[in-house]
């Protein structure tokens, strides 16, 4: 009597309609699951029955992978990494390797202590990250985190976060366990299903081109402050992207001066031609490894710096760094720029992201207003 074959090509279907293929593991009396991550189509066209037998080979090929294993006494349940890995030190591995994005690295430590104000088990592993424990952290979230609790500063009262915030951090999370699933650390990611927040439409502040020429033509206390928020103004640059602009990025392409440079927030390479006015702020020339600005403070600091610079303009707008990014956006849509030509300028994956600041400055709608006769 021939034995039972202890790994097995099994198919469920999606709810999506698709056939997701995974492996039924038996062994010494236990039972495993492991999801391939490859999934079958409906057949419709020649193309996709070619798909679904060249997915079926590569299945087989892991399948006959396992079945060695599980026949050499190579694979046992008590060796899963999930039981091994740390939660905690696969999250501060991935924070570490954000450390050079300013902003992002900052959202990332924010969502790291209200994951520790959450978990007090600093050495739990993945395999007792459940559904449950995650939807315990979304609840968290939103009805016991506050916001700034991580800075130590005493304060009055203590606010929520906000939704964005809780947003972000549930993501970081979300973001955490997705990579560790594909890194094959997990075999079944708890956060898959589980709705997350849904965030608000932020207000994008921006200053007009009047009030830019205002402020150039005011006194900053920090020279340096002012030279890099103009930069950001005439290009659209980040502040981690400036701070780390390096004379070798900057070229000459025909009458043009471009930067070459890596976004730091999105890793992306980008292609960037400046105005003459972005390059005289720039100054003089060094060497292809000095740095083009040089370091203007914290984020704190910087946008305190800001707040005074706009108070001594008469500008009553509440400006941070970042507000350069959206100014530069929203004035080359009032200058008539398209808005796929902005988004490339401004290194956007995705159009829907750019599609925000004409929103922002709809000309159709100012038209339509300006159009209304007079009625009084």
């Amino acid at each position: 009597m021939a034995t039972k074959d202890p790994v097995r090509l099994r198919q469920r279907i999606t709810s999506t309609g698709l056939k997701s293929l995974y492996l039924d593991i038996y062994v010494d009396g236990k039972r495993k699951n492991e999801y391939l991550k490859l999934y079958l189509v409906k057949e419709k066209t020649a193309e996709d029955r070619q798909k679904n037998r060249d997915t079926m080979l590569l299945a087989e090929s892991i399948r006959a992978k396992r079945l060695v294993e599980v026949r050499n006494h190579k694979y046992g349940f008590d060796d899963e990494p999930s039981k091994k890995v740390r939660f905690f030190d696969y999250y501060d591995k991935m924070c570490e390797e954000r450390r050079q994005s300013d902003g992002n690295y900052g959202n990332w430590l924010s969502a790291r202590h209200n994951l520790r104000e959450y978990e007090h088990n600093e050495n739990i592993t993945f395999a007792e990250i459940t559904p449950d424990w995650v939807r315990g952290f979304r609840d968290y979230l939103d009805t016991k985190a506050v916001a700034f609790q991580h800075d130590g500063r005493t304060r009055l009262c203590q606010r929520k976060l906000s939704q964005n915030s809780k947003v972000s951090y549930f993501n970081k999370l979300r973001a955490c366990l997705n990579q560790a699933y594909e890194q094959r650390v997990i075999d079944i990611n708890p956060a898959r299903g589980i709705e997350g927040f849904k965030a608000t439409e932020s207000t994008r502040m921006y200053l007009t081109i009047d009030e830019v020429k205002l402020l150039a033509a005011t006194d900053c206390d920090y020279p340096a402050v002012k030279t890099a928020f103009l930069f950001s103004c005439l290009t659209g640059l980040r502040r981690s992207d400036i701070l780390d602009l390096r004379w070798g990025d900057v070229h000459q392409q025909g009458e043009f001066t471009r930067i070459i440079f890596r976004q730091k927030k999105t890793s992306g390479q980008e292609y960037l031609d400046i105005s003459p006015q972005a390059v005289e702020l720039m100054g003089e020339r060094k060497t292809a490894s000095e740095h083009v600005f040089a370091w203007f403070m914290t984020p704190d600091a910087t946008n305190h710096a800001l707040a005074v610079w706009c108070a001594k303009a008469g500008i009553n707008k509440k400006i941070s760094f970042h507000c350069g990014r959206h100014t530069f956006a929203v004035m080359m849509l009032d200058l008539g720029t398209d808005i796929y030509t902005t988004s490339k300028l401004l290194g956007h994956r995705d159009l829907s992201t750019t599609q925000i600041y004409a929103k922002v400055l709809d000309k159709n709608k100012q038209q339509a207003v300006a159009n209304i006769p007079r009625l009084i």
